[in-house]
């Protein structure tokens, strides 16, 4: 049996309201979500503790070879690296720490679990990555926002993308479309077409994979940017999507592509929510880079 995500804020009851009835007799009836990881779910478990329960953690580290190795990359890149190499699980683990563990063991189950070979979605996983890095970085700077909520909707935002194009016929033709429409959003030719589009089901796996509510909330609610400071809307929710197009933002700079329309459209409701100034802006993208450059 599924377990969902559940939660009393006004915002996350309003979307698992319209999930459960997309579901029940709407177009979301015809959407195959891949089950959560097992060992996600272990970690989840583990982590969700009133003291997490690090030997858990460790041992579900180190129950895939995979996973291992990719964390033993981690501990070794440049963003922790300490110039002497790790060599076996646990210093990885020691080096990295609880959170950033947890973070690298998320990625790489989700994209396990979610693998992507469309060249529609050509790098989807390593953007998504590298948005998750970038909003765990805003994280930092930003008072009161938790890096492990900016870590995982960077990491799971745009996750509607690849389930959309398994599971709905035609979805390929759809995204060639969007993506060459300039009199409508990417997300009105979803809709036009098939009555979804991914901000609805990149909701639906953080609901069916037990994501925090404000993940779930934000993401159904990252391209409805007008919403950005009005009184209706969680605060969690306005700082998680206001972050979010500044990640996205710096991404395009950091990869030389031209501002998209949500950041020309709506980048001072944003930046006004976070309290940041253009010099900011600046100064963080120097910052940055060269994280994103040996993600």
């Amino acid at each position: 049996m599924t377990t969902l995500t559940t939660c009393s804020t006004p915002s996350a009851v309003a979307v698992q309201q319209e999930l459960d009835a997309a579901r029940a007799s709407g177009p979301l009836r015809s959407i195959v979500i891949p089950p959560c990881p097992e060992l996600l779910r272990r970690m989840q478990d583990a982590l969700n503790q009133a003291e997490p329960d690090l030997n858990e953690v460790a041992r579900i580290a180190g129950s895939d070879v995979a996973m291992s190795a990719a964390l033993m990359k981690a501990a070794n890149s440049p963003a922790h690296s300490t110039g002497q190499p790790v060599q076996t699980i646990g210093q990885a683990l020691n080096r990295l720490g609880l959170r950033c563990t947890a973070a690298e063991m998320t990625a790489y189950l989700v994209r396990r679990s979610l693998p992507v070979s469309n060249p529609l979605l050509k790098r989807f996983w390593e953007r998504a990555s590298k948005q998750a890095l970038a909003m765990a970085y805003l994280a930092r700077k930003l008072p009161g926002m938790s890096p492990d909520l900016a870590h995982t909707y960077g990491l799971f935002c745009h996750v509607g993308l690849p389930v959309m194009l398994q599971s709905v016929r035609g979805y390929s033709g759809t995204m060639v479309e969007a993506a060459a429409r300039i009199d409508r959003p990417f997300i009105a030719t979803e809709n036009a077409n098939h009555r979804t589009d991914h901000a609805v089901v990149g909701a639906l796996v953080a609901r069916v994979w037990r994501l925090a509510p404000e993940v779930m909330v934000a993401i159904r609610r990252h391209h409805d940017l007008d919403m950005l400071g009005d009184s209706e809307t969680d605060a969690d929710t306005h700082t998680l999507v206001a972050a979010g197009l500044v990640a996205e933002h710096l991404m395009r700079r950091h990869e030389g592509l031209d501002d998209d329309a949500d950041w020309t459209t709506h980048a001072q409701s944003a930046l006004a929510w976070l309290q940041m100034s253009g010099d900011d802006l600046l100064h963080w993208d120097d910052e940055l880079r060269p994280l994103l450059d040996s993600a």
